[in-house]
C-alpha cells in the first residue's frame, strides 16, 4: 500500500487503549469465574493438545497462551451477548476455518490470546452441536515468534489427499495466512488434526504457497467435485483481486485465474468465498463473496457478492443488477464466511460482528467482539434488470429452539401520527420481532423502537419518500466511545403493492440484526442501552402508520 493510501490496512493496526466504561457501570451485573479443565462446563478433554503425527512440528501453547476459556467470565456482563457468540474473555475478529464435522460445528476465529485490542493473531476455537449453543475450547493455532496466525478455512479431507492422515483415519487441515512478524510478507501454511480437532499441529513443509506479496491472505478452500480437486479462493488485498488456485493434495498449488477489480473497491479486499447455490426458480449460481474495509455503506467494514459462474478455473461475474451488492447495510457486519460439509446441502454464514472504524474502543468487558447469529444463505429469482437472483438470508431454523414464552402478539393496530406507542413495557435483553407494518394512513416514516428507556432507542424504520430501510442508533445509548459509532444506516428497498414492509427482527443485549422482506435486505448494528432500556415502541411521522400482524417472543440465553 503506497503512503497517500486512504485504506486501512488491519496489519498496521496498532493497540489503542481501553475506553472509559464507567458510563452505565452502576447497571453491570454480578460476574462470576467458571474453572474447568479446559472450556465451559462439560468440555472434557477437547482442550488438550498433542505433538500430532508425522509431517509436523508441535504447537503447544506457552504460559501466556492459557485458554480463554479456562477463566470464563459469568457471561451476565453488562453487554454481553446472549445470543450471539463472543470469546470469554479478549479480541475476537474474523471467524475462520468454520466446518461442520462428525456431528459438530466448528468456530474458529481470529484472537488475541493476552489482551482485549488486536495483536498476537491466533486461532480461538468453540464448538456446537446445534449452531447456536458454543463451549468455547483452548486456542487452537497459537502465534509464535515468527508468525501470527491470520484468517484461513479448514476441510475434511476425506480421501487423505494430503497424506497428513490416513485412510482410516483422514485428517481435518487448517489453511491459514502465516503473517511473518518481521513484516516481510503473508503466506499460506497448513495445519492438520487427526483427533478430530482437539489438537492440531503445523505443517513441517509450510509455507505451501507464497507469492512474496505483503497483502496475499485469507485462503477459503473447498473440494470441487466436478474436477476432483480441492480450490483455493484468497485475496491479493491491496490490487482488489481475489486469486484462484488448484490442488490435488492441499499441499502443492497452481494458479488458475485472477478476478477484479470490480464491484466496491474503496478499502482493501479480504476473507472471500466461492459456492453454488440453487435458484427457487431453477438452475443455480456461483456466489462470489469479498469482504473490504474500509467503504462499506454504513462507513468502514463490510462484505459484497457477486453472482457469476464458476467453470472450475475462472469465476465469471453475471452483467446487470446493482453496481454493488451488498451482504449487510448495518455498520457491524465484516469477514462473512460460509461453512464447509453442512449437511443437507445447507449454506450456513457467520460474519464479525463489529467494524474496524471503532471495534478497539467498544466498551466491553472483560471480552470485546462478538459473531453475528448464523444465517441460511438461499437465492430467489429476480427480475433480469435486477440481475436475475437475489441473495437472501434468514436466522437458521435452529433459532426456534431459543424460543420462550410469547410477549405481544397485535392485529391491526393504528399508530397515530407523531405517537410512539408502547407494545411491550419490558422485552428482556434478547427477544425476537416478527412484523407486517403499513403506511396506510399516509406516514412518511414508520417502524419499531427496541430497546427504548431513559432517553434511548434504536429505531428500525422505513423512509416511504427515500424508499429506505433504515437503524437508526444516534439516540441508542452509550454512543461517545468513538465519533463513527452513532449514525442512521440505510439500505434501498422497494416496498411491493400495498406497501407493506415485513420485518425479522434479532435484539440482543448490545445488538439489532434486522432482516426485511424475507431476508432480501439485512442490517446488522451494535447498540450500548442501559440494562433496564427494554421497552418496544411504535412510531409513525408525517402520518399514521399500522401494525398489520406483530408476534413478539422471547429469546432464551445460549449460555444457560
Amino acid at each position: 500500500m503506497s503512503d497517500d493510501s486512504p485504506h486501512i490496512d488491519r496489519n498496521a493496526l496498532a493497540p489503542t487503549p481501553a475506553p472509559d466504561l464507567t458510563q452505565g457501570r452502576s447497571a453491570l451485573s454480578r460476574r462470576r469465574v467458571l474453572t474447568t479443565s479446559c472450556g465451559l462446563i462439560g468440555a472434557g478433554t477437547l482442550g488438550t493438545w498433542g505433538t500430532g503425527p508425522a509431517h509436523a512440528t508441535a504447537n503447544v501453547p506457552t504460559a501466556s497462551a492459557t485458554s480463554a476459556a479456562a477463566t470464563a467470565a459469568g457471561y451476565d456482563e453488562l453487554y454481553r451477548p446472549q445470543l450471539h457468540f463472543s470469546p470469554a474473555r479478549n479480541w475476537m475478529n474474523d471467524p475462520n476455518g468454520l466446518l461442520y464435522h462428525d456431528g459438530t460445528y466448528h468456530l474458529f476465529f481470529q484472537y488475541n490470546p493476552d489482551g482485549d485490542t488486536w495483536g498476537n493473531m491466533s486461532w480461538g476455537h468453540a464448538v456446537s452441536k446445534d449452531l447456536t449453543h458454543w463451549r468455547e475450547l483452548d486456542v487452537a493455532l497459537l502465534h509464535d515468534d515468527t508468525e501470527m496466525i491470520f484468517s484461513g478455512s479448514a476441510v475434511f479431507d476425506h480421501d487423505n489427499t494430503s497424506g497428513l492422515g490416513t485412510a482410516d483415519n483422514p485428517p481435518l487441515v487448517a489453511i491459514y495466512t502465516s503473517h511473518l512478524k518481521d513484516g516481510s510478507g503473508q503466506r499460506q501454511s497448513l495445519a492438520f488434526s487427526t483427533d478430530g480437532g482437539r489438537s492440531w499441529a503445523k505443517y513441517d513443509g509450510n509455507p505451501v504457497l507464497d507469492i512474496a506479496s505483503a497483502n496475499f491472505r485469507d485462503p477459503k478452500v473447498f473440494w470441487h467435485a466436478p474436477t476432483s480437486r480441492w480450490v483455493m479462493v484468497l485475496a491479493l488485498s491491496t490490487a482488489y483481486k481475489v486469486q484462484l488456485y488448484s490442488s490435488p493434495d492441499l499441499k502443492e498449488w497452481t494458479h488458475l485465474s485472477d478476478f477484479g477489480p470490480t464491484g466496491a473497491t474503496g478499502g482493501i479486499w479480504e476473507c472471500p468465498d466461492l459456492f453454488e447455490l440453487p435458484v427457487d426458480g431453477g438452475g443455480s449460481r456461483w456466489v462470489l463473496i469479498v469482504n473490504l474495509n474500509p467503504g462499506g455503506p454504513a462507513g468502514g467494514s463490510a462484505g459484497q457478492y457477486f453472482l457469476g459462474d464458476f467453470d472450475g478455473t475462472t469465476f465469471t461475474a453475471d452483467t446487470g443488477g446493482p453496481d454493488v451488492r451488498w451482504l449487510d447495510h448495518g455498520a457491524d457486519f465484516y469477514a462473512g464466511v460460509t461453512y464447509n460439509d453442512v449437511p443437507g446441502g445447507r449454506r450456513v454464514l457467520v460474519a464479525w460482528m463489529n467494524n474496524w472504524q471503532y471495534g478497539e474502543r467498544i466498551p466491553t468487558q472483560p471480552w470485546r467482539s462478538a459473531m453475528s447469529f448464523p444465517r441460511e444463505l438461499a437465492l430467489t429469482s429476480a427480475p433480469v434488470e435486477d440481475g436475475g437472483a437475489v441473495l437472501v438470508q434468514r436466522p437458521v431454523a435452529e433459532l426456534a429452539a431459543l424460543r420462550g414464552r410469547p410477549l405481544a402478539r397485535l392485529d391491526g393496530k393504528d399508530v397515530a401520527a407523531g405517537s410512539t406507542p408502547t407494545l411491550v413495557r419490558d422485552t428482556g435483553l434478547c427477544y425476537e420481532v416478527e412484523a407486517e407494518l403499513s403506511a396506510a394512513g399516509g406516514a412518511q416514516r414508520f417502524g419499531l423502537e427496541v430497546r427504548v428507556g431513559n432517553g434511548h432507542r434504536t429505531r428500525v424504520g422505513y423512509d416511504m419518500d427515500s424508499g429506505e430501510l433504515y437503524v437508526d442508533r444516534t439516540a441508542s445509548g452509550v454512543i461517545a466511545f468513538h465519533d463513527d459509532f452513532p449514525g442512521v444506516h440505510r439500505a434501498p428497498l422497494s416496498l411491493p403493492e400495498g406497501g407493506r414492509l415485513q420485518l425479522h427482527i434479532l435484539v440482543d443485549a448490545s445488538s439489532v440484526e434486522v432482516f426485511a422482506q424475507d431476508g432480501r435486505v439485512c442490517l446488522t448494528d451494535q447498540i450500548f442501552p442501559g440494562s433496564d432500556d427494554t421497552a418496544l415502541q411504535a412510531f409513525a411521522d408525517g402520518g399514521a402508520a399500522r401494525i398489520e400482524h406483530l408476534e413478539v417472543r422471547e429469546l432464551r440465553s445460549v449460555w444457560r
